[in-house]
């Protein structure tokens, strides 16, 4: 019997208020784990915990800032204390800056580093030990197809999701032996309240989206949720150092000829 469940284990989302993080905590709830999440400020982390009680879902939020490694070091041992040991950690929290790149200036172009790439690091550091003291422990990073692709004013963004691909394939070599997986999520264009605006019928970059993809529609934050309890539960013990894709066929499209 192939083992999706997550029943006595607690999963740790980060940035998880609301959008895919949000989604992603609520099916691993939905799969039996306790839900902790954390957010940069106590005004998001309320708004989060609002939104699981009106889910039915018992969830615990922290306020903490990815990129302060003293904060991180805190949150694991308060979690720890709290909650548990974490068995299912999701490096979710990210920001993307559209500027071109000659107009972009260094200090964006490191925000966004340092949220994007440097936080998972860090957020990963913390919770590993836990992890390879329990003897296992399921790692999903928050890729993108800017993972493999680039296009116009993401450099930031396409560079640390480049090297969050690449920080998923240097964790599964150096924890692998210790029975934790680590594994990249990486979302195609997802319908999400910031990207209403463009997804009317009519507007440009609507229209190339649905161009692009085979599937012929925006992606669901519900189409997250069956891969990534995939890759938090025992059914991926073998699985590790991969990148799953949930784009609708995009990266595998060349895009319509034209007529």
């Amino acid at each position: 019997m192939v083992n999706f469940s997550l029943e006595g284990k607690i999963a740790l989302v980060t940035g998880a208020s609301y959008g895919i993080g949000f989604a992603l905590a609520s099916a691993f709830a939905e799969a039996g784990a306790t839900i902790v999440f954390n957010d940069i400020n106590q005004e998001l982390v309320d708004k989060g915990l609002a939104a699981y009680q009106e889910a039915g879902i018992k969830a615990h939020g922290y306020v903490c800032d990815v990129t302060n490694e003293d904060q991180v070091n805190a949150l694991a041992a308060q979690v720890e204390k709290e909650v548990g040991v974490v068995d299912i950690l999701v490096n979710n929290a990210g920001i993307i800056k559209r500027i071109p790149a000659i107009e972009m200036t260094a200090a964006e172009f490191r925000q966004v580093i340092d949220i994007d790439l440097n936080g998972p690091f860090i957020v990963s550091k913390a919770f590993a030990p836990g992890m390879i003291k329990k003897g296992h422990g399921k790692i999903i990073n928050i890729c993108s197809m800017m993972s493999e692709l680039g296009r116009e004013t993401v450099s930031a963004y396409a560079a640390a999701k480049g090297g969050l691909k690449m920080l998923t394939k240097n964790f599964a070599s150096e924890w692998g032996e210790f029975n934790i997986q680590c594994n990249g999520l990486g979302p195609g264009y997802i319908e999400t309240p910031q990207t209403a605006p463009i997804r009317v019928p009519g507007h440009p970059f609507n229209e190339f989206i649905i161009a692009k993809t085979p599937a012929a529609r925006w992606g669901k934050t519900e189409d997250l949720q069956g891969p990534a309890v995939f890759l938090a539960s025992d059914a991926s013990n073998f699985v590790n150092g991969h990148i799953l894709y949930v784009d609708g066929g995009i990266l595998a499209y060349i895009g319509k000829q034209p007529k």
